[in-house]
């Protein structure tokens, strides 16, 4: 975990927010993204471009992009429970409900709870979570399958994230053959892109299937967190990347953004893929470090093909509850310059977004609406893109 410096350092950070003033705070929700000073960022960045090597091909298979099912319960469910900064642990959320009501709830009662079930066990964890906790029938989950094939043919297989609801999960994982990938030992990792309720809190689903396969988390995981991946079981390697850009093979790097967000979150990583010939992919779970941060930050640092930003893919942290703002137009306005050839976007990027940048004219690939998926304007629950 964090030093006591940068404990300190997180909790001013973190006030800052409260009282409208904490930077890190309006990057974590996006909001720098459309200020002045991101926009005036990537123009003046002195640039290291660091060769990183490049890969064939990426394929990134949907498993679920649907959170959770209904803006207005979830945001209402903060608002009760006293907002934006309260603990993700309070909530009284599956899987960590006590039975005591919307923001009275802690990890240490929710997990007493159904720990001896977990992970072979989570179907019967289910019915008690259903009773002690607060509207289960909303989460659903972020997670998706990237296959990454290298120059030399050698192919990989990771799952990125995991999603939130374990029954919603469950179905999920079943429905793209990810329980027989998992147990078969195909997924060689899963990579949790931070600590956030929707892209984490179905572990105990995938332990159930591979309780030894190796986990990659950014540093910045609370006490909670950290103890919660061994309660449901992990037996296996837990690596903890701490640099900002860490190389797992020639052409796929992590790039780690130490920012504060939502619901008592802190860091979240991202992936960045150079394929040959075609240039550079970004993957993110949440982009809560902003777009603009994204990109300028690997333009900046890293070397790829064509210097031609290739796709994107994944949420991009927009308009998640689907309200827009005139500021959100200049952002999809200014991402016309970075010239990307395929957009992949679902999840907190917003319907409302992905339609926006359909009629900019971006060359944005549909999906289907399938598996309770809303629009086709972005790729469902699922969908298939593929890059190289």
């Amino acid at each position: 975990m964090l030093d006591e410096n940068k404990n300190i350092s997180r909790r001013d950070f973190l006030k800052g927010a409260a009282t409208g003033i904490g930077l890190g705070a309006l990057a974590s929700m996006g909001i720098y993204s459309y200020s002045p000073f991101a926009a005036k960022h990537f123009s003046k960045v002195k640039r290291i471009q660091k060769d990183f090597g490049a890969i064939k091909h990426v394929k990134i298979t949907n498993i679920s992009e649907t959170s959770w099912f209904d803006n207005s319960v979830l945001m209402g469910d903060m608002k009760k429970a006293g907002g934006l900064l309260v603990n993700q642990y309070e909530f009284n959320w599956a899987p960590f409900g006590n039975g005591k009501g919307i923001g009275k709830g802690s990890y240490e009662d929710g997990i007493s709870r159904i720990k001896h079930l977990l992970p072979n066990r989570v179907e019967e964890a289910w019915p008690i979570i259903e009773k002690n906790c607060v509207h289960t029938d909303n989460p659903g989950g972020f997670s998706c399958l990237v296959e990454i094939t290298e120059l030399n043919d050698k192919k990989h297989k990771y799952l990125y994230d995991v999603g939130w609801s374990y029954k919603w999960m469950e179905e999920c994982y079943k429905r793209e053959g990810i329980d027989k990938m998992l147990t078969n030992g195909e997924i060689e990792a899963i990579i949790l892109t931070h600590e956030h309720f929707d892209h984490f809190w179905a572990f105990p689903v995938a332990m159930k299937y591979n309780p030894n396969i190796p986990v990659y988390i950014p540093k910045g995981f609370y006490k909670e967190g950290l103890q919660y991946i061994k309660d449901s079981g992990h037996q296996g390697k837990l690596t903890i990347l701490n640099d900002e850009i860490t190389e797992f093979f020639p052409g796929f790097a992590m790039v780690k953004f130490d920012v504060p967000i939502i619901c008592r979150v802190f860091g979240e990583m991202s992936m960045a893929l150079n394929i040959k010939d075609k240039g550079l992919v970004l993957i993110s779970g949440c982009n809560h470090q902003g777009i603009v941060q994204f990109i300028s930050t690997v333009y900046e640092k890293l070397k790829y093909d064509k210097d031609q930003f290739h796709g994107i893919y994944g949420g991009l942290h927009i308009s998640p509850f689907e309200d827009w703002d005139p500021k959100y137009d200049d952002l999809v306005i200014s991402l016309g310059k970075y010239k990307f050839e395929r957009i992949g976007c679902n999840h907190c990027t917003g319907i409302l977004c992905a339609k926006k940048f359909i009629e900019t004219g971006y060359p944005v690939i549909k999906g289907s609406a399938r598996f309770r998926s809303k629009d086709t304007s972005y790729l469902g629950n699922g969908d298939i893109i593929e890059f190289g």
